[in-house]
């Protein structure tokens, strides 16, 4: 059967193409498998440093910013709380902001807490990257080195078929090894992160709540 005019052609420039990306795809993954190692040492000492606050911690927190109610003494609770920097400077500027009107405070509150979950998602962006990519490239280096492997065991040179065959396997497991780890850290950084900005939320609330009800003490003393 004759061949179709030029597909030897394009044949062949989709075997430079596949064993061109041989060595990116290699690089990459051993990119990912170094990113995944080093992200999971960050997620243990993240857990080592991490408080934990339970609903009787935020309980308290809450009673103690409600009495006696100041926008003053719900600054100084906010300050010796365990609560993360970051989380303080978002209720501290809630706090700050009791010249505004009740909406713009609530507004502001939650246009804050979109910003951190906007901060959250961009946070756990790349080992959601990883997760998903990684055993796509430990697939692409496993069958681009196979082709010529097979072509090698057509003429017999079993030396290059084993050599495509390692590399094969190699590539496969470091991406489902650097996918699997990178899965396990967006998992538990999302249950940590989901958890803190629901505390994050309900202390809002309540702040929000106390700076409404010391701006109407004046008009019920009056």
């Amino acid at each position: 059967m004759a061949a179709i005019p030029g597909s030897e052609a394009l044949s062949a420039a989709l075997h430079v193409i596949s064993q061109s990306l041989l060595i990116p795809v290699i690089i990459g993954l051993l990119a990912f498998m170094v990113y995944a190692i080093i992200s999971f040492g960050g997620l243990l000492s993240e857990y080592s440093s991490r408080v934990k606050f339970e609903v009787g911690d935020v309980k308290k927190l809450i009673k103690d910013m409600s009495n006696p109610g100041t926008p003053e003494h719900v600054l100084e609770v906010v300050e010796k709380s365990d609560l993360s920097e970051n989380h303080k400077e978002i209720l501290v500027s809630i706090v700050e902001s009791d010249d505004l009107g009740l909406k713009s405070r609530e507004s502001l509150a939650r246009k804050l807490i979109e910003n951190e979950e906007y901060k959250i998602a961009k946070s756990l962006e790349k080992t959601d990257i990883v997760t998903r990519l990684g055993p796509t490239l430990g697939l692409m280096g496993t069958l681009i080195p196979m082709g010529p492997g097979l072509a090698a065991l057509g003429s017999g040179d079993i030396n290059a078929l084993a050599q495509a065959i390692i590399i094969a396997f190699d590539t496969t497991v470091v991406g489902i090894a650097a996918g699997g780890v990178a899965y396990v850290i967006s998992k538990v950084r999302r249950r940590w992160y989901e958890d803190n900005l629901s505390t994050l939320e309900t202390l809002a609330e309540s702040v929000l709540e106390v700076l409404e009800n010391a701006s109407k003490k004046p008009a019920q003393i009056t």
